[in-house]
């Protein structure tokens, strides 16, 4: 089966692009192009988001009730769960992840968030009349926030994009997609489901390109509302702009999570969590917890453990059901992974496990060795910045509330884990660590709930009603009083 294209997908339909430039896609494992698609250009963008504008501003689907878009999602959501296999395939092709992980959360994560939406917004206050202050009642709606540009990363490409088009579908919103230029191709499938459910002409668009198309997305005066999943620089940036045209924007961005593991926490369970939380997605995941904080007494023994736990985990092919660890998504990340393991030998962090090289047995492809640093201290670069890699920093405190502020001591606050046999003393340290999301024992997206992050992990928040809202603009409707 080839995963060539040669065609966009702009106005819900297949396009010709305006120019002859491709894209490659590389396999991080074998280093061989595996598809070539249309690269897109700003005016495929200036195609796509007209194609938007239209469909919001003179099309059905802003005007048809919650009941009817409703339906078409459900009917995505029906034909999304028959393709999983072939959606975790295509994920793990194009950007390294490892088919365990594709199966568990690339493929399956996405079609839940469809069914948690959909129940959501059978449930939302589309329309509700309230009294007012004045003696008369008001009616307050919420109304489609307008034309939508995603922009979904490569780590979870899947995952971050359906986090922002069905929200945006069910609230009546248009959509133009860009997905990154690593990771095309699970688009095309998605495209082609979206077509299969209904979705009416002009509703979504999907052009791959790079930064520059990116921008141009982003500074369109078309565009109402941006959604950004990705690197806290480029949140900066596009929050930047979208301050200067008054556009709406939510920000999901990076994080530095740190797992707290108390003096009564149970080791193996320790160890298993960081053994997902720490490396999912072969490190390539925002909410990682890639700061293990332990008390000064038991710093040797976890951080021993861990160094045998994660050294141990098995790197290869991401399509051998066997691998727990893939390839960095491009050499340029395993670069720059490799440099932030030189960065903390230098600065004095101990090695446990890992270190600089190809791990044992690979000879090409863009690998790293899945690496446990002891006696990191919170100020060195590996504990402060992102790595997005298989990289571990196990840092000691002194009591809990040193614990705590080591935690906060940090730029970002996406996420965090604490680990303990008491839960009431565990819900009393996730009560003070300032992160959007916080686990005890365990940690999972519930969407349900609200994700996003405080300080430089983000602004705003995905899934829950919460996440349905951003999609949205507050209208108050004020009716006569009695005798009026």
């Amino acid at each position: 089966m080839t995963l060539d294209r040669d065609t966009l997908f702009i106005g819900t339909t297949w396009t010709r692009p305006a120019t002859d430039a491709v894209l490659e896609v590389v396999s991080p494992h074998s280093e061989e192009v595996v598809a070539r698609v249309p690269e897109g250009s700003a005016a495929d963008i200036d195609a796509a988001v007209a194609a938007a504008r239209r469909a919001f501003d003179e099309g059905p689907w802003p005007r048809m009730r919650p009941e009817e878009r409703i339906e078409v999602v459900q009917t995505l959501s029906g034909l999304y769960a028959a393709r999983l296999d072939d959606m975790a395939s295509v994920i793990s092709t194009e950007m390294g992840s490892p088919i365990s992980f594709s199966s568990l959360a690339q493929a399956p994560a996405p079609w839940m968030q469809i069914e948690a939406f959909l129940a959501i917004a059978r449930e939302f206050p589309w329309e509700a009349r309230r009294p007012g202050s004045l003696g008369s009642d008001v009616v307050v709606r919420h109304e489609p926030v307008g034309v939508v540009a995603a922009i979904p990363p490569w780590n979870v490409p899947q995952f971050t994009v359906l986090s922002k088009v069905v929200p945006a579908l069910l609230t009546g919103c248009t959509v133009v997609v860009k997905p990154a230029p690593e990771t095309p191709l699970d688009c095309y499938l998605l495209a082609e489901l979206l077509v299969e459910a209904g979705v009416p002409e002009g509703v979504v668009s999907i052009v791959a390109g790079g930064r520059e198309v990116g921008e141009h997305l982003v500074r369109h005066p078309g565009v109402d509302k941006v959604a950004f999943t990705g690197s806290t620089a480029a949140g900066r940036r596009i929050g930047a702009i979208c301050g200067e045209q008054l556009k709406r924007c939510s920000l999901e961005l990076g994080g530095k999570s740190a797992a707290i593991v108390l003096d009564d926490a149970d080791l193996p369970t320790v160890v298993e969590g960081m053994k997902f939380l720490g490396v999912m997605n072969s490190g390539q995941a925002c909410v990682a917890q890639t700061r293990v904080l332990v008390s000064r007494e038991r710093h040797d023994e976890v951080a021993a453990a861990l160094a045998d736990g994660i050294g141990g985990m098995r790197v290869g092919d991401p399509m051998d059901p066997a691998s727990e660890i893939g390839p960095m998504v491009a050499k340029r990340q395993q670069e720059r992974v490799a440099s932030y393991i030189s960065i903390g030998e230098q600065e004095g962090a101990t090695l446990l496990a890992g270190g600089p090289g190809m791990p044992d047995g690979l000879s090409s492809g863009w690998y790293v060795r899945p690496t446990v640093f002891g006696n990191v201290d919170n100020r060195m670069r590996i504990a402060q910045e992102e790595i997005f890699g298989p990289v571990l920093s196990v840092i000691a405190y002194d009591d809990v509330a040193d614990a705590v502020r080591i935690a906060n001591d940090s730029d970002y606050g996406l996420a965090g884990t604490v680990w303990t046999a008491d839960t009431e003393a565990g819900l009393d340290v996730a009560r003070q660590v300032r992160t959007g999301t916080y686990g005890v024992n365990t940690y999972t997206m519930d969407f349900a709930a609200p994700f996003g992050g405080f300080k430089a992990s983000g602004v705003g928040r995905e899934f829950g009603p919460e996440g349905l809202s951003q999609y949205t603009e507050l209208k108050s409707v004020y009716l006569p009083g009695p005798g009026a």
